[in-house]
């Protein structure tokens, strides 16, 4: 005897389609979540790398700037002449004041100083023989100079009161005239330093 086949009301059937419609949406939002999340963690690591690479980038620069400011702080040397000690009298008019000092100027020196092999094929050369000191050369050079940078000298301080010199702004003033002057008479071919003062005393 055959089974009365099973009819399905049209709730059930409804209640059928509305499961399968919410399969399908969950698995339309896992999808769709996975794509994001890949989308996202791509655009991230291109991010990080991007980024990282530009620090490592600015850290390198930033070593070469660092290494070039230490070659440019580190101070010029140059050739030192020894302008010897002045006595002069100040400006002040009243009381009568003079002053008493020892100037020297450091100038650029041209002639760069030789390497250790330059000193050794020099030495080899020459057969034991001392090889010629150019700094020795450019002092004898410079000894010309001195009359005319210690009258520069002495133009600069004589203008000066002793109110004037007796700051450390007014001394650096002092300085840098000098500087300016000695180099009026160097006339390009050599640059001032620095003017150093040793002995300073105003009676």
């Amino acid at each position: 005897m055959a089974k009365p086949t099973q009819e399905r009301s049209p709730e059930k059937e409804k209640d059928i389609k509305q499961e399968g419609g919410n399969n399908s949406s969950i698995l339309i939002n896992i999808v769709t979540t996975t794509i994001v999340c890949i989308i996202f963690i791509g655009v991230n690591y291109f991010l990080q790398s991007n980024l990282l690479t530009t620090q490592l980038k600015s850290v390198s620069s930033q070593e070469s700037v660092d290494e070039n400011s230490e070659q440019l702080d580190k101070p010029e040397r140059g050739i030192v002449l020894d302008l010897g000690d002045f006595t002069m009298n100040l400006s002040d008019v009243q009381p009568r004041r003079y002053l008493k000092a020892n100037v020297a100027v450091e100038v650029t020196n041209p002639m760069p100083e030789p390497t250790e092999e330059e000193q050794k094929s020099a030495g080899h050369g020459g057969h034991g023989a001392t090889p010629p000191n150019p700094k020795k050369a450019l002092i004898e050079e410079m000894e010309q100079y001195k009359p005319a940078i210690r009258d520069a000298v002495i133009t600069v301080l004589t203008s000066k009161t002793s109110d004037e010199l007796a700051t450390t702004a007014g001394k650096e003033l002092a300085k840098q005239q000098i500087a300016e002057s000695v180099n009026g008479i160097f006339d390009g071919e050599r640059e001032v330093i620095r003017v150093s003062f040793g002995q300073f005393i105003m009676q």
